[in-house]
């Protein structure tokens, strides 16, 4: 798993940026998507690698999620 993407994640969790990593989560879906659609080659190990990083990210996501009945649930959708 890509250190870089650990520390990415780590600063935005830090400085408490959810948009920032709701952003990345898009465009890291994205990329896997564009992965998964490519004929001709087999590109296995670079979807492990983007769905390593999809789940670096979504942890991420999830420890800035306000405590349950801090927030009404459609505020932090």
């Amino acid at each position: 798993m890509s250190k870089s993407m650990q520390m990415i994640v780590a600063s935005c969790v830090k400085v408490r940026d959810r948009r920032a990593l709701t952003e990345l989560l898009a465009h890291r879906c994205k990329v896997l998507a564009e992965l998964q659609a490519v004929s001709g080659i087999n590109p296995e190990n670079a979807v492990r690698a983007i769905q390593d990083e999809l789940a670096v990210i979504e942890a991420g996501l999830e420890e800035l999620k306000p405590p349950p009945g801090s927030l009404p649930e459609n505020e932090w959708s």
